[in-house]
């Protein structure tokens, strides 16, 4: 954040080539990476025009599809942001798609800059043997199944069974498990989706077992996630101590953050045994893979590998390296989430991928830039997607300064691309339609007692927000 203060002190933003006449700018993607891009380029380029497409026809991305419902508080930013959409240089254009609508040398004739921030929506495969067998599902839908996605909607999630894997040892996963075991009655006061809540309701689910490749000192969740999920009622969280025989000696030596979380872990499993037993179980376990998944139409279990660490013990925690051994396990159970990493998409073909998860590079061609996990991977959190879109919109100072981008060009801006549009009939929604659907949302929420009630049909949301330009 530091540094972030420090570029706007500086004296870069008042260069000469802000004073440019106007740039026409646009934004792909309305998460936060977006919509920070669009903040801070309204800092520097005081003369600029910025049109932020998204292909949903409501705003805000992860904040409103990938952020737990229980965690109201995160969403706050979406106050910020919607403060941004409201500046009279801004103009949000929803319901439209890069790569279908229309062609990133489209956006290159339309605007002087394109910044493309439209994330990580696809799954990062296992490639084990029976992977695609039925109730097996990547946490990413799960989570846009709970939070009302539209593409997510109608997913299967049979949650008949006892028993849940979930691969995968991040927020997303902790994310998961704990929506898996909540009460119900706590879900109702947040905005899950309907649909879900019902089918939660009637949950059979009583131990999720949340499994990991590596050891407790590669955990990539929180402790904030840790501790609210051990800490959940009616729930018993269980871990093995003999997990962390090798790691006390080293404990003092481990950074602050990660010292407090692999604290957590090993009080968390030294009361594992004293806690009184509670209906549903939390298992937390290491070192293991998946090797076969066994079933015939649906997933009846899986066969782990059992890991080993093959680093030296004085190499630091992060870069430690673990092997397959011999020895595997059979794990029973009718339901497993995958929450083992994304990948962005290849929505044109001009956009160049120099990572199978994400274009890894802030520039991507002259005038064109990424931001947040598109540029990224899925790694982090709010914060340090809102650094990077800080850093990657201060990079069009450079740019001009080197005559990458001339702002004395002309460009037809959004004038252009809604003219394609409308050659191709398509309906958008404008902020003023994203509002109509806010206030629906809203009314229906209060009817049942949650702040809103999010409506999982794009076509109702274009009926109520749509707009012809």
């Amino acid at each position: 954040m530091l540094k972030v203060l420090s570029l706007f002190q500086s004296s870069t933003i008042n260069h000469k080539y802000t004073s440019f006449r106007k740039l026409s700018i646009c934004i792909v993607g309305s998460g936060p990476a977006g919509f920070y891009c669009a903040q801070q380029l309204l800092k520097i380029l005081p003369s600029s025009t910025i049109d932020i497409f998204e292909k949903l026809p409501v705003p805000f991305g992860l904040v409103r599809y990938g952020v737990a419902p229980d965690h109201a508080e995160v969403k706050n930013v979406i106050n910020n942001f919607s403060k941004t959409a409201s500046n009279p240089r801004v103009k949000f254009i929803g319901n439209v798609s890069l790569g279908e609508h229309f062609t990133l040398a489209d956006l290159k004739k339309a605007y002087h800059a394109v910044f493309l921030s439209y994330g990580a929506d696809q799954d990062v495969e296992f490639h084990v043997p029976g992977e695609k067998l039925g109730n097996i599902i990547p946490a990413r839908k799960f989570v846009g199944w709970y939070n009302g996605l539209p593409a997510e909607k109608d997913i299967p999630v049979n949650l008949a069974t006892e028993t849940v894997a979930i691969f995968g040892q991040g927020n997303v996963a902790v994310d998961v498990a704990r929506i898996l075991l909540k009460s119900v009655d706590e879900l109702k006061k947040t905005d899950i989706a309907e649909h879900a809540l019902a089918k939660l309701a009637e949950s059979k689910v009583k131990n999720v077992h949340l499994i990991g490749r590596r050891g407790p000192l590669q955990v990539a969740f929180t402790i904030k996630e840790l501790r609210e999920i051990v800490k959940l009622p009616g729930v018993q969280p269980i871990i093995d101590s003999r997990n962390f025989q090798e790691i006390h000696s080293t404990l003092s030596e481990l950074p602050r953050p990660r010292k407090r979380l692999t604290e957590l872990l090993i009080k968390t499993a030294a009361e594992s045994t004293t806690k009184d037993p509670c209906s549903k179980k939390l298992y937390i376990s290491f070192l293991r893979s998946p090797k076969n998944f066994v079933g015939s139409e649906f997933v009846e279990g899986v066969e782990l590998t059992v890991n080993k660490f093959k680093s030296s013990s004085n190499v630091p925690y992060e870069e430690q390296k673990f092997e397959p051994t011999d020895k595997t396990e059979h794990f029973p159970t009718e339901l497993i989430f995958k929450s083992i990493g994304y990948k962005s998409s290849i929505v044109d073909p001009e956009i160049p991928f120099y990572r199978p998860n994400c274009i890894g590079n802030t520039r991507v061609s002259p005038g064109v830039y990424s931001a947040g996990w598109v540029c990224t991977g899925p790694t982090g959190v709010i914060l340090s997607t809102m650094n990077n879109a800080f850093n990657t919109a201060n990079l069009i100072l450079e740019d001009m300064k080197n005559n990458v981008i001339l702002s004395e060009a002309k460009k037809p801006g959004s004038e252009y691309i809604l003219s394609l549009l409308k050659s191709q009939n398509i309906r958008t929604v404008d902020w003023e339609g994203w509002k109509k659907i806010d206030e629906v949302e809203i009314s229906r929420g209060k009817e049942r007692s949650k702040p809103r009630e999010k409506i999982v049909d794009i076509e109702e949301m274009v009926d109520i927000g749509g707009c012809n330009y």
